[in-house]
């Protein structure tokens, strides 16, 4: 079955992944409206956005879009992070399988996205360890890519931790432009 048709639910200990709902946007304006969480964001390869959300209204204008292209479009989906602790969603993940003439053929993109207080190793290789292997049956993928920038030192550590090695080959965009800093799970 395809994962368009039924997302499942992923969880562990410490996080639920779930498809995002309209009832998120209260917790992500959080983590979307945060300048500091913004350089961890990757917009690589989408027309320009950068996700920052001033208000609540942008971010719900958000969720809308990713449904859309989730249910309408099959083009991507948009998984809300919850935190079993606190019951707060701390962020998203977005998947996709890519299909191009590059090194990222046949390969998962995997965008995280949380707020300054969970960009961490622990955190983020709980959440990698809980989807990287599901994921690429989900998604039917040989391989997950991920960016992380130098600067994102925590990041980094928890790819290394999760079995993430990092690629010197670019992701090349629907415009010819090269993204580097790109990690792969294979």
């Amino acid at each position: 079955m395809s994962i368009y048709e039924n997302c499942p639910e992923l969880c562990d200990d410490a996080y639920r992944i779930r498809l995002i709902e309209p009832r998120d946007a209260e917790d992500l304006l959080a983590v979307y409206g945060d300048r500091l969480a913004l350089p961890f964001f990757n917009s690589d390869n989408c027309h320009g956005a950068n996700f920052y959300c001033r208000t609540l209204h942008d971010v719900q204008e958000s969720i809308k879009y990713w449904l859309v292209e989730y249910h309408e479009n099959r083009a991507f989906v948009r998984f809300a992070v919850e935190s079993l602790e606190t019951g707060k969603i701390i962020g998203t993940l977005e998947m996709f399988r890519r299909t191009a003439n590059d090194f990222y053929d046949d390969c998962g993109i995997l965008r995280i996205d949380l707020g300054t207080a969970y960009e961490s190793t622990p955190v983020i290789e709980d959440m990698l360890n809980l989807v990287s292997v599901p994921f690429m049956r989900l998604f039917g993928c040989s391989k997950i890519a991920t960016k992380a920038p130098i600067y994102a030192v925590e990041r980094r550590a928890a790819l290394a931790n999760a079995g993430y090695v990092a690629k010197p080959q670019p992701l090349i965009g629907h415009d010819g432009t090269h993204y580097y800093d790109y990690w792969v799970y294979a």
